[in-house]
């Protein structure tokens, strides 16, 4: 016997998978920089790359110790994301810190030089590339420990939360990361509490020397959180412009009191996992490709050109500049002297108990 259209539809119905019933932020539009937004973000990101070239060189001298994660290739993400910042927010991210430090406004010789290992340092010599810290600027590490950092954003969020201060907090981690279970334990927390933490995935498409599509069952990370409540959204983190204006919607998401928000930021690092890593697991012509489309640094300068806020030779002064600000930097780091004797055992606890 035929079923009846109504019994057809309603069969269809019951096996369509469910709308979510939770409020989600609409899709980010791309953000429409100023002329001086432009030249500025262009600033920071140049400034990312040639900073992190002369730490990979000084890592080649053995004037930097321990491992070192150079953020090459992904500037725009911390430069779109924390340009909709104010002071008071707060930053954590993993290893892979140097860029977030900059993007903070902390001086490039106060991170070289925590690089080095010298008591002019971020964190006077005794956290180097990977444990850098600094409560005046917001960032508040730097952490070795894969995932770490997740919970302890978490807490950041709801201590501004507690305080209600107005502030949030970002808290950044890697594809590789996502796959932690401590990450789904904060998302949990973050949501039922209505936490205001932006939770950042840099996508960079390898864990170490893994790429996501072999470690991540599902490898659109932006709908890790569904299951919490937590929307997501993908963005393409080779942008600095859809960059940032994801972040001016999330910034106004989380800050107006809808909880915890996940944004995927789809990009690429040029070089290995760490100056250690020969990066074998991928080609030579991946990697080239990836320069020439999707550059964020070409990609804006071209931009900056063919809307005519500035020529070759304005852009050129601003290369100058920052070249000369990373070899001063560099200078700096080398000449300062290390961390007295005494200052090995400071640092360890605080207060008394």
């Amino acid at each position: 016997m035929a079923r009846s259209p109504a019994r057809n539809s309603a069969r269809k119905a019951a096996s369509a998978p469910p709308l979510p019933n939770w409020p989600r932020p609409d899709e980010p539009e791309r953000f429409v920089a100023s002329r001086d937004q432009l030249l500025e973000m262009y600033r920071q990101m140049v400034l990312i790359r040639r900073f992190e070239e002369r730490a990979g060189q000084l890592y080649g001298m053995g004037q930097i110790g321990g491992f070192c994660h150079l953020y090459i290739g992904q500037e725009a993400v911390v430069v779109g994301l924390q340009a909709e910042l104010i002071k008071g927010d707060s930053i954590i991210t993993g290893y892979r810190d140097h860029g977030h430090m900059l993007a903070c406004g902390i001086s490039s010789k106060a991170v070289m030089a925590e690089l080095t290992g010298r008591a002019a340092g971020i964190s006077g010599g005794k956290g180097g590339s990977m444990h850098m810290f600094s409560v005046e600027h917001g960032f508040f590490g730097g952490h070795g420990i894969v995932a770490a950092q997740v919970p302890l954003g978490a807490g950041l969020g709801f201590a501004h939360k507690y305080k209600n201060d107005g502030h949030i907090a970002v808290t950044y981690f890697g594809d590789g990361a996502a796959n932690q279970g401590q990450v789904y334990e904060s998302f949990n927390m973050a949501e039922l509490w209505k936490l205001p933490v932006i939770f950042v995935i840099e996508n960079n498409q390898y864990a170490m020397g893994t790429s996501v599509n072999r470690a991540s069952s599902e490898d659109q990370l932006y709908r890790r959180g569904e299951s919490f409540r937590v929307p997501g959204l993908q963005v393409d983190g080779m942008d600095v412009l859809a960059v940032r204006g994801a972040a001016k919607l999330a910034v106004e998401w989380v800050r107006g009191g809808n909880g915890p928000l996940l944004l995927e930021m789809k990009t690429y690092r040029y070089r290995g996992h760490s100056m250690s890593d020969p990066a074998k697991y991928r080609s030579r012509d991946e990697v080239q490709a990836m320069r020439e489309k999707s550059d964020p640094i070409e990609g804006l300068k071209k931009l900056i050109f063919d809307e005519g806020h500035a020529d070759e030779a304005a852009l050129k002064a601003i290369d100058r500049d920052v070249r000369d600000e990373v070899a001063e930097a560099a200078d700096f780091a080398l000449e300062a002297p290390e961390p007295a004797l005494s200052e090995l055992h400071t640092d360890v606890l605080l207060g008394t108990y």
